[in-house]
This record gives C-alpha cells, sequence and structure tokens, in this order.
C-alpha cells in the first residue's frame, strides 16, 4: 500500500514562536504537533498546506519552501508528511482551534518542553532547524 500523502504547517510568528495544534483526533489525540493534514485529490502540497492551517487554526498563511519530511507509521496505512515552512498573511492575527484541533497556541522553546507532541516532531524540527526561536 503507498503511504498516504500529508502535508504540515511550520508557521512561527514575529517574535519566532511555533504554531501548534493539539489533535483532536487519532492517531495521538491529545498530542501536540504543527497544522496539517491530508492531501485531497487534485491538490498540491502548497494549497493542501494553506487549507489545513486555516481549517485548523483560522489562520491565512502563504506556503514557502519544503523544510522536511516524515514517514509516520500509524498501522495501515503509514502517512508521508511533507512540512512546509508558512508565513503568515495578517502577523497579528490570532488562532482559533477549528476542525480536528482541540486547542491552538504559538509556543516558545520552554513551553514546547512542556508538551506532549507527537513522536518524533522535536526531533525532525530540530534537524530541520524549525524550532521556536526565543
Amino acid at each position: 500500500m503507498d503511504p498516504v500523502a500529508c502535508v504540515g504547517g511550520v508557521v512561527h510568528d514575529a517574535t519566532g514562536r511555533l504554531l501548534l495544534v493539539q489533535r483532536g483526533h487519532d492517531p495521538d489525540r491529545g498530542a501536540w504537533s504543527v497544522p496539517g493534514g491530508r492531501v485531497e485529490p487534485g491538490e498540491d502540497d502548497a494549497t493542501a498546506v494553506v487549507r489545513e492551517v486555516l481549517e485548523e487554526t483560522g489562520l491565512h498563511v502563504v506556503a514557502g519552501a519544503e523544510v522536511g519530511r516524515v514517514l509516520v507509521p500509524a498501522g495501515a496505512p503509514v502517512y508521508e508528511v511533507v512540512d512546509l515552512a508558512c508565513t503568515m498573511v495578517d502577523p497579528g492575527a490570532v488562532p482559533v482551534a477549528g476542525d480536528d484541533a482541540a486547542d491552538v497556541a504559538f509556543v516558545d522553546l520552554a513551553g514546547l518542553g512542556q508538551l506532549r507532541c507527537t513522536p518524533g516532531l522535536v526531533e525532525a524540527l530540530t534537524r530541520w532547524g524549525q524550532l521556536p526561536r526565543c
């Protein structure tokens, strides 16, 4: 079975905090991760990440370059997640949890360390140089 194509949005605010959502559904319900989800038929990665960030956080973003990709085994299927750097259209906008997110927040490095994140998230963000900058 081919991996399911997914995207994640790596969004930092003007102070360098990282946008995270608390997952409202399995896999990893209750854990924190970057906003994202499945690529729908007919979408490219950029279109999918803009849609997913909006659905989960209410924030409008512009998709940028790929920062990395991971394979997430969740039994069957396996998810192939392409994470893209995203820039907020309105830097002053406040995120609001929506869709399948239980909560949403911008977190600094200390705050990230206090959260139960999805497996491998912090390690991947570290490898890619995408941890919160404050």
